[in-house]
């Protein structure tokens, strides 16, 4: 018979209806793909959510399949702490790691912040994401959200400046942040950021291809220029110092809160302003990152709000406002 006091793991994959559709410059998706891990021990059961991410080769069904089979190693006894040297970071780990801090944080009775010696996040303005189309059909569609206070706005490369415009005229008093996702390149650039910094946006994130980006420390940037597919962990912040301004610090790509909050604290030690971004996932993916948010200038935590539904017991948003989870959610 199994110990109780032994770790069980179980995991799954779960769909959840986009509302409408989500678009970037690699393409669109209508749903959104989770993978759940839940470690139960004592009768008490910890869960973390994520998303794996085809940019970097992630599936689901592999994903799920690298999670189970850690099975045997979190019987023995292994801790979160020795979980970031036993996986690598992604996806998988990102799911592992929340899950074990959701346990810890049951079975010592506190809340998920005071476990791990973390400011306790408030509320905090998310960004509301407008997806890639024409400029019309965005302008469209940054009218019905001209009322949230900060807008992110995907961009794709050809036809950028036509696009910024007519978002910005269809939201003359909202905060603008841009992502062009890896679709701008050396030639429209520079003409990309001016068009950008004449409507006033804020920062644009991830303009030209990771590994393929020297050209932003040979020019003059007008504006914070964030890095995303470009940064991954804390060892590769400081080669990216003389070509970003910010970083979007992602649970799916540190593999997990533990790395994401010594990440924060690398970035802010060298100088880099701070994104918490999300891949479009339910609450339960975006209630970790929320321990981030003390560190962040930027918030984009949007993906339940994209979302037809979200699960039971999911983060309060307010309009853009969003607040930390309650414990019958995570942590």
């Amino acid at each position: 018979m199994t110990s109780s006091k032994v770790p069980a793991l179980r995991a799954r994959i779960e769909r959840f209806p986009i509302a409408g559709s989500f678009t970037i410059s690699r393409g669109a998706k209508t749903e959104a793909v989770t993978v759940v891990a839940e470690v139960s021990r004592n009768g008490l059961v910890g869960r973390g959510e994520c998303v794996p991410y085809p940019r970097y080769g992630e599936t689901p069904e592999a994903t799920l399949a690298a999670i189970e089979a850690m099975q045997a190693t979190l019987a023995g006894g292994i801790t979160r702490q020795a979980l970031q040297a036993a996986m690598p970071p992604g996806a998988a780990r990102n799911a592992l790691d929340c899950a074990l801090i959701d346990l810890e944080a049951k079975a010592a009775g506190l809340r998920a912040w005071n476990l791990l010696d973390r400011p306790i996040p408030g509320e905090r303005t998310t960004a509301y994401t407008i997806s890639l189309g024409t400029p019309e059909a965005m302008a469209a569609a940054t009218a019905k959200a001209a009322h949230r206070p900060l807008l992110k706005i995907k961009l794709g490369g050809d036809g950028d400046p036509e696009r910024i415009a007519a978002v910005r005229n269809a939201a003359p008093e909202s905060e603008l942040i841009v992502d062009a996702n890896e679709a701008w390149t050396e030639a429209n650039l520079e003409q990309n950021l001016a068009a950008c910094d004449a409507v006033g946006v804020t920062l644009v994130e991830q303009p030209l291809p990771a590994g393929k980006d020297d050209a932003l420390a040979r020019i003059r940037r007008p504006l914070v220029v964030c890095a995303d597919e470009s940064v991954h962990d804390r060892h590769s912040l400081a080669p990216l110092r003389e070509r970003y301004d910010a970083v979007n610090i992602k649970l799916d790509k540190t593999g997990g809160l533990t790395e994401a909050l010594a990440m924060a604290d690398a970035a802010q030690a060298l100088g880099f302003e701070i994104m918490i971004g999300c891949m479009v996932a339910t609450s339960l993916s975006m209630a970790p990152a929320m321990l981030v948010t003390p560190q962040a200038r930027f918030v984009d935590l949007d993906g339940p709000l994209l979302l037809a539904r979200d699960r039971d017991h999911a983060l309060r948003y307010d309009d853009s406002l969003v607040y930390p989870p309650d414990a019958s959610l995570w942590g």
